[in-house]
């Protein structure tokens, strides 16, 4: 969880320092562009048609910037969890072990539509809570862990290579090599 807390801290200061700098960016752009105001008013129509056009570059661009900025660093991240969490949650069984969002940890022993009862405690006593409530389920999560592939340290053996075979076939040409 505090990998997940660092990373959030990290991408929230990058997302307000985008969005100083754009600000900062459109006000210097709109401080330049006030002050050249009186020559550009005896230009011509052509002149003025190319101003417009840098409106565009000097608000809208950086608008537009900003937004694809908390879309990729903050919304899209958000819905992929939010996903994540309502699969778990509408994959619940009978017999799972959850932890809900208040920390009650028990069993579930029934499921309907929009609720679970589960049982707390060595005295059995039982809650019925919401679907929505459940927010670890700590049975697939170690069956999760029992099936994923265990890391090797050797790069070697996870290629299916021992270290003999790769030491004893440089032994072997470098003795053939020698005669």
């Amino acid at each position: 969880m505090s990998v997940k807390r660092t990373v959030r801290k990290i991408s929230g200061f990058l997302v307000s320092s985008a969005v100083s700098l754009c600000s900062m960016y459109m006000l210097a752009l709109n401080a330049f562009a006030e002050g050249g105001s009186g020559a550009a008013a005896g230009a011509s129509d052509g002149q003025a048609a190319a101003g417009s056009g840098s409106v565009f570059f000097n608000f809208v661009l950086p608008l537009v910037l900003m937004f694809v900025i908390i879309y990729f660093m903050i919304i899209r991240p958000q819905k992929k969890q939010d996903q994540a969490l309502k699969d778990m949650q509408n994959s619940l069984e009978i017999g799972d072990e959850i932890v809900t969002r208040d920390g009650i940890i028990g069993m579930v022993v029934r499921i309907n539509s929009d609720n679970l009862v589960i049982e707390t405690g060595g005295d059995r006593n039982k809650i019925r809570i919401k679907t929505w409530a459940v927010s670890e389920n700590v049975s697939a999560d170690e069956r999760a862990k029992a099936s994923a592939p265990k890391k090797t340290a050797n790069p070697l053996e996870s290629a299916g290579l021992s270290p003999d075979e790769t030491a004893g076939g440089d032994k072997k040409e470098g003795k053939k090599k020698s005669k």
